[in-house]
């Protein structure tokens, strides 16, 4: 019997979410151990240099984290059947656009209607949140231990943009997406057309864990927009659904001429809200590079976030957490997009012209984020 891999994560996390979504669906044997447990803490965490999830562990005791980066490990092997990164020029460009917008750009509502709403959420997070809890805490220590861990992400989801004065913007451009996602997967089973890409992956992040199986966001779902909850079943199934509706636009991906508008709803959507938001931290980041310029890279701890900035958001000025692990993914796009012959990068940017996107394909930091001893680090 083949040795399984062994998933370290939570069941309402957003970035496991996906690793786990893409491990089902290629029927890559692996066994599910939660991030809480003493083998972790003591044995895992420390070969990681933090505390994150998920993390795999391979059969030969490989470690390999982060979700974009254990997903890229996976297709490098030829796990998937049909590769999640899209061939022709235009698909994959925007294939990495949803990829960063998903993991990034859908946090303010993710944050929102998980930690905004206890009077319909507050008891299925706290047995969620058992899954990252150390063992042997018994009902009061659990209890302090929850408090603690979801008064960090509370805060977090301040840093994300999500405030009071917000909340009513939050949902308001939720429902927006909702709507559009929805439309777009009433002809088409996955975001580009008949399977599972990097694109639908990043959205799944926030679209299942907390979108998608929170309570109050669960129900929204499933009364506004019921395409998208199928989707959020879909992308969980280890089997395939076969919908023959569906299925007489064949099982490809759409060519890059022919791109449905609903697609492009989506990604003038991706436009308005995302898009002054990256900007901005390009920008930021810029600044504080020339201000450390003569540093050397590899003594620059990054952690999380290097600062904040504010910006336009649909009528707020708000400010948000500057992460560099979003210039990883942004660097994802602009290094498809500048490799292409000149014929691709005319197609690839008359569409992200044409859903007022353009700008997105020239933002780059000065320094290039890798990552090395899965931690972010600047290079030269």
């Amino acid at each position: 019997m083949t040795k399984p891999h062994l998933l370290y994560g939570m069941a309402g996390s957003l970035y496991t979410g996906k690793v786990r979504a893409y491990m089902r669906q290629n029927h890559i044997p692996f066994v599910e151990h939660k991030a809480g447990g003493k083998h972790f803490t003591e044995q895992i965490v420390p070969r990681v240099n933090r505390w994150i999830i998920p993390v795999v562990e391979t059969p030969d005791g490989e470690l390999v984290q982060d979700g974009t980066v254990i997903l890229d490990h996976f297709e490098k092997s030829g796990a998937s059947g049909k590769s999640i990164h899209p061939k022709t020029p235009v698909m994959r460009a925007v294939a990495h656009l949803f990829e960063l917008f998903g993991g990034e750009g859908l946090l303010r509502p993710a944050m929102h209607y998980r930690w905004n709403f206890d009077e319909t959420n507050l008891s299925f997070l706290r047995d969620t949140f058992r899954d990252v809890l150390p063992d042997g805490l018994g009902p009061e220590g659990e209890a302090a231990a929850f408090d603690h861990a979801s008064g960090r992400m509370r805060k977090a989801a301040v840093a994300f943009g999500v405030t009071s004065e917000t909340f009513a913007t939050v949902e308001e451009s939720y429902a927006d997406f909702l709507s559009r996602f929805n439309a777009h997967l009433q002809q088409t089973p996955f975001l580009l057309g008949g399977y599972a890409t990097i694109g639908d992956f990043g959205l799944f992040g926030p679209l299942y864990p907390h979108l998608a199986r929170d309570p109050k966001p669960l129900h929204l779902m499933q009364t506004t927009a019921p395409r998208v909850f199928r989707w959020t079943e879909r992308m969980n199934m280890p089997e395939t659904f076969v919908d023959e509706e569906v299925e007489q636009a064949g099982d490809e991906l759409f060519t890059d001429n022919e791109i449905p508008d609903t697609l492009k709803s989506l990604m003038k959507f991706v436009a308005d809200e995302y898009l002054s938001e990256i900007t901005a931290h390009v920008k930021f980041a810029n600044g504080w590079l020339d201000e450390n310029a003569e540093t050397d890279p590899s003594k620059m701890r990054l952690g999380r976030g290097i600062g904040m900035t504010s910006f336009d958001w649909r009528g707020h000025e708000i400010s948000t957490a500057v992460m560099p692990y979003r210039f990883f993914l942004l660097q994802r796009l602009s290094d498809w997009v500048e490799g292409l012959d000149e014929a691709g990068k005319i197609a690839v940017r008359a569409l992200f012209a044409e859903t007022r996107l353009e700008s997105i394909l020239d933002l780059k930091t000065t320094r290039r984020v890798e990552r090395k001893n899965h931690l972010e680090v600047w290079t030269d």
